[in-house]
């Protein structure tokens, strides 16, 4: 029998590069370009990065930080590389020696930035249509010479909204984006939609799309079933299998209390490894026993290591299985709902934990 410690983290390459193309596809005429930023959502920026590029075509990358974008640099070598964040002392070695392109979106960077600019490079300008966040406002676009807006190459936006597809706020920021781009920027190309935003439809696509939660497998449409594949999946061994007598109690807190006789299988994953501590007592695992699979609650508190949970119809169960964490029939999104957050943040948080074992489909 063999027995593992640890869990397992699995990347299907092969599914994320098939939910590129049909994105690329779903944009039209508009480029699309790959958001591999916190590390490729934790799955790993350089093995993504390089697999969008040779299989892919992608020749436009979207990173945070000047530091993301250096890593990726010799692995994308003819690839267009933005920083969402910008430049500032920080980051500008960074961003002359692998020559990436910043997004400013503010005017005091922008005045940095014509102190310390970049021969042959050009930055994005991000204008504020209503989220809220970075961007121009347009009394800062007023003030803007004709030499200034002469110095960026795209204008970009983002949309608050786009995962509620009638949201009033898509129109809303559509309308704003286009007057403002057509009122300073009228020759410029623009990209307003990240991976949301691209199943709006055409009006949204513009020139470029911003491709990052949806090509790693997250529905980023949820008012209609998730057409992308999954990306990862995360197991994670049975340490130990033990009887709860009835009225015993389950975990730190003792927030369960068994009301008749159960059996517990302890499982080597927590939130040391990412797992919301948020699924105590109502989050779920699975077992795939003789082909069956088996849904096992999780009982008292998640730990920092481990996870408990009733098996006891899980017939045939040993010491030494895995337990589906994320799979195919519990996913991301799943998770995320069950946690009382999403699954962008499920992924990050697992992503760049570095006690699972990793492995990758179609490096």
């Amino acid at each position: 029998m063999a027995i593992l410690t640890r869990p397992i983290l699995e990347i299907n390459l092969n599914n994320l590069l098939d939910n590129y193309m049909q994105l690329k596809a779903l944009s039209g005429r508009a480029k699309a370009a790959a958001v591999v930023k916190d590390d490729a959502y934790g799955l790993g920026a350089e093995i993504v990065a390089r697999k969008l590029y040779n299989d892919g075509g992608c020749r436009h990358f979207f990173v945070a930080h000047g530091i993301e974008g250096e890593r990726i640099r010799n692995l994308v070598p003819d690839a267009a590389i933005y920083v969402l964040q910008g430049i500032g002392e920080d980051s500008l070695d960074s961003f002359r020696r692998a020559r990436l392109i910043p997004v400013i979106g503010s005017p005091e960077m922008f005045a940095w930035w014509k102190e310390n600019r970049i021969e042959g490079i050009k930055p994005v300008i991000q204008i504020e249509t209503g989220l809220n966040r970075l961007g121009f406002r347009e009394s800062e676009l007023e003030e803007l010479s004709d030499a200034d807006r002469s110095e960026f190459s795209m204008v970009l936006s983002h949309l608050a909204c786009a995962d509620a597809k009638e949201h009033f706020m898509n129109q809303h920021q559509l309308d704003n984006f286009r007057r403002l781009k057509e009122k300073y920027f009228p020759k410029l190309p623009a990209t307003l939609s990240a991976s949301d935003g691209t199943f709006l439809g055409a009006d949204y696509q513009w020139d470029m799309v911003r491709l990052g939660a949806a090509m790693y497998g997250i529905n980023t449409a949820p008012y209609r079933e998730n057409q992308m594949k999954s990306v990862v999946t995360v197991k994670a061994p049975v340490l130990q299998i033990a009887d709860l007598p009835k009225g015993d109690f389950v975990g730190y807190s003792a927030t369960y209390r068994a009301t008749e006789d159960r059996r517990l299988a302890i499982v080597s994953i927590g939130y040391g490894d990412g797992i919301p501590r948020s699924l105590s007592n109502v989050g779920k695992v699975f077992f795939n026993i003789c082909g069956r699979i088996h849904e096992a609650r999780i009982l008292g508190r998640l730990s920092m290591d481990n996870i408990i949970c009733d098996v006891t119809e899980a017939d045939g169960l040993q010491v030494g299985d895995t337990a589906g964490i994320l799979t195919d029939y519990y996913t991301l999104d799943d998770m995320g709902r069950d946690a009382g957050t999403i699954g962008y943040e499920i992924l990050s948080r697992i992503g760049k934990n570095t006690r699972y074992m990793r492995t990758y489909i179609g490096e």
